[in-house]
């Protein structure tokens, strides 16, 4: 044997009653089958094209071998498929799933762009080209949902959110977060919801400093989502939903202009605690008679010092009841102009926004978005954009598997079912065939996925 042919190539001689070994010698076989999904959710979309002609590519034409739309798909694809970094390039180079997957001849075509050629793609866009592509993330999000509810919508839901992303590096405008306790960058994510539907759709993702405040780009993105979604749907009721670090008064100012639904936490002070004093008094009542956990809730007029003008605050007075331990004085405040009762809009409208959550935990674990190891700050910018483009396609599929086991998987789960499959290219003359596995658990949930995105039967 040649050294090379040792590294791809394991003998398990005492776990089964014959030697076992592991070659790794399957030229056209791939990890990620199912990957065709995502180039099928592509296509209904056009997302990697509406982002690539954002970009300007300056390189000389005659030396280049992956154009920037090709470069851009390997790493929105291999991004969903769980490759976060450029360096699984070397790997993926020859994979036929992957190079089917930019068009290319799964077995005769080229192979795909290598690290150092992702590495410097990432560095060469500048502001101007980034903005482009965050409107175009947002255009091509609206205008697929808008084709999806014919354009009748009676309430959409504007979610916006920050996170953080700890850098381990000397990247540029890293900074120090007390509220996190360490040196991260803190992503802005913008998501859309329709009716009462529960998904909530990414639209927007900006990279920021470490040190910068929650409110930070938030009326920039709210003008670029409101723009488009009035485009879209000019009869839905548009309604915005924040945390208390979005409580600014220049922020209330534009959502008051702007005469949209909304719903902002904040923070409690003195002249507040005074507002909510008797149904604080009422819960602790509650709580001790009950020795359980109680809340009640109650209004009020408010007008901050730094406020133009006086405003609805609805209050839960909670207390907090442990065993063995003092009851605990627990009020939340949100800001409003919405008209139903203190405790209908607190339960069925604020809370609600707590399922952002879950998609940002789905943005960190599934697909890594804090991975921005670039030493560039826009470089930095690019990855969370691609990164938010893949999560786009992935959300795509999840909304193609309504009614099938995969209907609510995270998106780390999709992966695993739908995507991570086993598979053997075979190229003829006629056609490519992708040998799949017989025993796949998820072949229905696969089948109807497959089927909504237009491919036939038998």
């Amino acid at each position: 044997m040649t050294e090379n042919s040792t590294t791809q190539c394991l003998l398990f001689p005492n776990i089964f009653p014959k030697p076992v070994v592991a070659q790794f010698d399957q030229r056209h076989g791939s990890s990620d089958g199912g990957a065709i999904l995502l180039k099928a959710a592509d296509r209904q979309i056009q997302l990697t094209q509406a982002l690539a002609a954002c970009l300007k590519d300056e390189r000389q034409p005659g030396k280049v071998d992956h154009a920037v739309e090709e470069l851009l798909a390997q790493r929105i694809f291999g991004m969903a498929c769980g490759y976060a970094d450029a360096n699984d390039a070397a790997r993926l180079a020859a994979d036929p799933v992957h190079k089917m997957l930019l068009g290319r001849d799964p077995v005769e075509g080229q192979d795909l762009a290598s690290q150092p050629t992702l590495c410097r793609f990432e560095n060469a866009p500048d502001r101007k080209q980034l903005y482009r592509i965050g409107e175009a993330l947002a255009d091509r999000v609206i205008a697929r949902h808008r084709r999806r509810l014919h354009g009748r919508a009676k309430l959409l839901t504007i979610d916006l959110d920050a996170t953080d992303d700890p850098t381990h590096g000397a990247q540029q405008l890293t900074f120090f977060n007390r509220h996190y306790d360490t040196w991260c960058y803190l992503p802005l994510l913008g998501f859309l919801s329709f009716n009462d539907e529960k998904e909530q759709y990414l639209c927007a993702a900006v990279l920021r400093p470490g040190n910068a405040p929650a409110r930070r780009g938030a009326i920039g993105i709210l003008w670029r989502i409101l723009q488009r979604v009035w485009a879209a749907f000019p009869k839905a009721r548009v309604r915005v939903r924040l945390d208390g670090g979005f409580a600014d008064p220049f922020l209330l100012n534009f959502l008051d202009a702007m005469g949209v639904e909304y719903v902002v936490a904040m923070a409690s002070n003195a002249v507040l605690n005074r507002l909510a004093e008797l149904q604080m008094e009422q819960a602790r009542q509650l709580s001790e008679a009950s020795r359980k956990t109680e809340h009640v809730y109650g209004e009020a007029c408010y007008r901050a010092g730094s406020w133009s003008a006086e405003r609805r605050v609805i209050f839960k007075a909670e207390v907090v009841w442990q065993e063995n331990k003092p009851s605990k004085d627990n009020p939340r405040f949100v800001i409003t102009n919405l008209k139903q009762s203190p405790q209908g809009i607190y339960e069925r409208v604020y809370c609600e926004r707590g399922e952002i959550e879950n998609r940002i935990k789905e943005l960190h674990y599934g697909l890594e978005i804090d991975r921005t190891s670039c030493t560039s700050f826009l470089a930095n910018q690019f990855r969370v954009m691609m990164t938010a483009a893949a999560y786009v396609l992935l959300q795509e599929i999840r909304l193609r598997a309504a009614r099938t086991a995969c209907a609510r998987a995270q998106v780390w789960t999709l992966r695993e079912r739908l995507l991570k499959l086993g598979a053997s290219v075979v190229v003829s003359v006629r056609r490519v065939m992708i040998h799949l596995p017989v025993s796949f658990p998820f072949l229905s949930s696969f089948r109807q996925i497959a089927l909504s995105f237009g491919a036939s039967s038998g």
